[in-house]
C-alpha cells in the first residue's frame, strides 16, 4: 500500500440545490461511440434511456477519430493475432480475458454498426477496404471517407438515436455529482443544463442505473488532440463518489499531431497513423528516417515507442517538431485516401504532396480510467463506465491503434446486457454527507495545463512530478463560485492530481509512462495502481486481484 500525497480535493462540487428533477430507466452520460451505442442496445432491451451530453451530440472525441476501427474482418487474419498485437503494445499490463472479449466480439459489433448505417470504404469487389496502423502486423483497420472514420461512425449513431423516440437527449448539460441511495447504489446524477424552461439550471435525473461514457481528459495538457470538452468529468465524478480508478498514469501521446506556427489553441489536428500505414516516413530536420533501427516496425512501432523516438530527437536538436514525409505517395493518392488531412494541412499552408508535414507528440488517449469488470461495472453498484473514461484492461500501458472505437462498441453491448439482466427498481437518493462542496477558479486551467505538460507529460522524473504536485496544491487553494468553467477546472484538477500521484508512485518506465530516473520496466511494477480520493494507492498484480 502506498500513500499518495494528494492536494485537498472536493468530495462533491459546490452547486445550488436541484431545482428540477426527472426519472428514466437508464441515464447515459456522453454521446460518443460508447454512449450512443450503449443507448441503442439498452433500447433494444426495452428500456427508456436518457442521454446527457455536455455540449452538442456531435462535439465529443469520436468524430475526430481518423484512422478507423481495428477488427478481424480479413479471412486470413485471426483474433489470436489481434490479441497478440494488443498485448505487445500494452507492455505486460493488458488483461488477457478483456483482450479476448475485445478481439472475439469486435467483428460482430463492427458488422452491427454497418447494419445501423455506417458506410465504410470498400474495394471494387465490394469487400471492406482494410489498412494497417502502428503495432498491427496485419491489415485490419476498417475506415470511412478515407480518414474520416469517426465522423461517419458519429453520423450513423446520431441518426439511429434520433430515429428512436424513447431515447431522450439532453444537450448542453454538465454532470456534477453522482447520487447514491441509502445502500450506496448509484441512483442518478445532479447536473447543470444551459437550457430554457423547466430543465434550465441545476437539476437531478434519477435512474435505475448510470452509464458513464464521458471520454477522456486530454485538456489537462497544453497540447492535445482532444476537443475542449475532454476535461475528465466522468473520472472526477467517479472519484468524488468513492469509485476506484486505475492505470491513470498511462496517457498516450499520439506521435504525430500537426504543428502549425502561431496556433495557440490547446487542441491540435491529428495526422492519422494510417498515413504512416500507407508508407509515409518520419524524418528529422536533415531528412534522416530516425525510427529505422529503433524498432522492427520503424514508423509503425507502437505509439509509445514512436512518441519516445520523436521526443529524443526534439531533446537533441532543440526543435519543437520533426517531419512526416508523404511526398512519395503522390498528390492524387493523398487526396483520395486522406482528404481530411490534406484539407487541414493545406489550409495551414502545408501541401503534403510537395512539402514535409511538421509533427510532434500531443496528449491523445487515457489508457486508464474508472476501473470496470468485463461487464462494465465499476466498484459502485449501479454505476457503469464505457469507452475512454473506463479502464477495462484491454489497453494496458499503451493502447494499440484503432482499438478505442472498438472497445466502445464491444463493452457498450456488454453493459446493456448486464443492466437488462438485473435492473432494480428506482431508489431515492440519500442526503449528501461530509463537508460542503467547493470549486476552484477557472483561471487555474492554463496554469494547470502548463504544469502538467512540463512535469507529467511525455517525460517524467521524481523532480518534475514533485514540482507538478506542489503546483497543483497551490492551484487547489484558488477557490471560486460555482459555474460551468469552475466545475470543469475542478474536474481537471482532480484527475491531474491523481495522475501525478500515480506517476510518482510507479518507479519504472513502461508503455507511455516514461521516467528518465527509472528508465527500464521492472517486474515488481508489473501490476495496476488502484486509486481513490482517500489518498491510498494499492498495487494489484492482475485484474482479478482488483475485484
Amino acid at each position: 500500500m502506498y500513500v499518495a500525497d494528494l492536494p485537498e480535493l472536493p468530495r462533491r462540487l459546490a452547486a445550488s440545490e436541484p431545482g428540477w428533477s426527472e426519472t428514466t430507466d437508464v441515464l447515459v452520460v456522453g454521446s460518443g461511440v460508447a454512449g450512443l451505442t450503449a443507448a441503442l442496445h439498452l433500447r433494444e432491451q426495452g428500456l427508456h434511456v436518457t442521454v446527457v451530453t455536455k455540449v452538442n451530440i456531435d462535439d465529443g472525441s469520436t468524430r475526430w477519430a481518423q484512422g478507423g476501427i481495428a477488427a478481424v474482418l480479413d479471412p486470413l487474419d485471426t483474433p489470436a493475432a489481434h490479441a497478440h498485437d494488443t498485448e505487445v503494445a500494452g507492455v505486460g499490463l493488458c488483461d488477457p480475458e478483456a483482450v479476448r472479449v475485445l478481439v472475439e466480439e469486435g467483428p460482430a459489433r463492427v458488422r452491427e454498426l454497418i447494419r445501423r448505417g455506417a458506410a465504410f470504404d470498400r474495394n471494387a469487389d465490394g469487400s471492406l477496404m482494410l489498412t494497417r496502423e502502428g503495432g498491427h502486423r496485419a491489415d485490419r483497420i476498417v475506415h470511412a471517407g478515407g480518414d474520416a472514420t469517426g465522423a461517419e461512425v458519429q453520423r450513423a449513431l446520431h441518426e439511429a438515436v434520433h430515429r428512436d423516440p424513447w431515447i431522450r437527449l439532453v444537450e448542453h448539460a454538465l454532470v456534477l455529482d453522482l447520487l447514491r441511495d441509502a445502500g450506496g447504489r448509484a441512483c442518478g446524477l445532479t447536473l447543470h443544463v444551459l437550457g430554457e424552461g423547466s430543465e434550465d439550471g441545476v437539476g437531478a435525473i434519477l435512474a435505475r442505473a448510470v452509464v458513464l461514457a464521458t471520454g477522456g481528459m486530454g485538456q489537462i495538457y497544453s497540447s492535445t488532440t482532444n476537443p475542449a470538452v475532454s476535461t475528465g468529468d466522468g473520472v472526477a465524478l467517479a472519484l468524488r463518489a468513492g469509485a476506484v480508478v486505475t492505470d491513470v498514469e498511462f496517457v498516450q501521446f499520439h506521435p504525430t499531431s500537426f504543428v502549425t506556427a502561431g496556433v495557440t489553441s490547446v487542441q491540435r489536428p491529428l495526422i492519422s497513423e494510417a498515413l504512416r500505414g500507407e508508407g509515409a516516413h518520419l524524418v528529422d530536420e536533415t531528412g534522416k528516417r530516425f525510427m529505422v533501427g529503433q524498432h522492427e516496425l520503424a514508423e509503425l512501432a507502437p505509439r509509445d515507442v514512436v512518441a519516445k523516438g520523436i521526443h529524443r530527437v526534439l531533446r537533441s536538436t532543440g526543435a519543437d517538431h520533426v517531419y512526416l514525409d508523404a511526398r512519395h505517395l503522390g498528390g492524387a493518392f493523398l487526396e483520395q485516401r486522406f482528404p481530411t488531412i490534406v484539407a487541414s494541412t493545406r489550409a495551414a499552408g502545408v501541401d503534403p504532396a510537395t512539402e514535409l508535414i511538421p509533427v510532434a507528440p500531443a496528449a491523445h488517449y487515457a489508457s486508464g480510467g474508472v476501473r470496470t469488470d468485463l461487464r462494465g461495472r465499476t466498484s459502485i453498484p449501479g454505476l457503469y463506465a464505457c469507452g475512454e473514461v473506463a479502464c477495462t484492461g484491454v489497453h494496458g500501458a499503451n493502447r494499440l491503434a484503432s482499438n478505442s472505437l472498438l472497445e466502445g462498441l464491444v463493452f457498450a453491448k456488454r453493459i446493456a446486457d448486464d443492466i437488462a439482466r438485473e435492473l432494480p427498481p428506482q431508489s431515492d437518493p440519500a442526503p449528501p454527507s461530509g463537508e460542503p462542496g467547493w470549486v476552484v477558479s477557472p483561471d487555474v486551467r492554463p496554469e494547470l495545463q502548463r504544469a502538467m505538460t512540463r512535469g507529467a507529460g511525455v517525460l517524467r522524473s521524481a523532480g518534475s512530478l514533485d514540482a507538478t504536485a506542489k503546483e497543483l496544491s497551490r492551484l487547489a487553494e484558488l477557490r471560486d463560485t460555482p459555474r460551468n468553467a469552475a466545475w470543469e477546472a475542478t474536474n481537471l484538477l482532480t484527475v491531474a492530481a491523481v495522475l501525478v500521484a500515480a506517476a510518482r508512485t510507479r518507479r519504472e518506465t513502461r508503455g507511455c509512462h516514461w521516467r528518465d530516473d527509472f528508465p527500464v520496466a521492472e517486474d515488481e511494477w508489473r501490476g495496476h495502481l488502484l486509486h481513490t480520493l482517500d489518498g491510498e494507492t494499492r498495487l494489484a498484480q492482475s485484474f482479478e486481484e482488483m475485484a
